[in-house]
């Protein structure tokens, strides 16, 4: 019978939604070159034996880094910067803690929703057209989508990223975090 290794031996002893902290060990992203094909921020966690192979035994999806959207990693964590994070699996595959920075701060998406009611007419800002529909940041962290009938190229009126626009808010699902708005009752 094999003998387990350290690393397995502690994140055995884990339970999600432990907080545990460290240091940001490695950022890898998209487009960087790193030393291996998974894009996050590893972290080296305290009073943890070092991991065989990546450079923290800790390791934080993009997903989970922020609640706010966000373009680059460098945006959220920096390299030896201090990190404090919840547990969410033992990895067991690649020998790692998985970690969520995001579910140590609060999420926007909550307080907005227990203040906000659909009918409400809010202003924001869009930050996203796609053929689909368009994204406005109705609040800090908070974006909703105004769903398009059919893909459209790029017709005169419609809006654009950084316009300011007026919005109704048609269904809040808080469960899933979504923010679906409308511009028709708005006007």
């Amino acid at each position: 019978m094999e003998e387990e290794s350290p690393v397995t031996a502690f994140l055995r002893t884990v339970n999600a939604g432990d907080v545990l902290s460290g240091t940001v060990a490695e950022i890898t992203r998209s487009g960087a070159v790193a030393a291996v094909e998974r894009f996050g921020v590893f972290v080296d966690l305290d009073e943890t034996p070092a991991h065989p192979v990546f450079p923290g035994v800790g390791f934080i999806t993009i997903p989970d880094l922020s609640w706010h959207r966000f373009e680059d990693p460098y945006e959220i964590v920096a390299v030896g910067q201090r990190v404090t994070c919840e547990f969410l699996v033992f990895d067991t595959h690649n020998g790692e803690a998985r970690l969520s920075l995001r579910a140590t701060r609060p999420d926007p998406f909550q307080g907005f929703a227990r203040h906000t009611h659909v009918g409400q007419v809010l202003r924001g800002r869009v930050t996203q057209v796609l053929p689909f529909g368009v994204f406005v940041r109705v609040a800090d962290g908070v974006e909703g989508l105004i769903h398009l009938p059919r893909p459209t190229g790029d017709p005169a009126g419609a809006p654009r990223p950084g316009d300011e626009i007026t919005v109704t808010v048609t269904e809040i699902d808080t469960p899933r975090r979504l923010l679906t708005l409308s511009r028709e009752a708005a006007r």
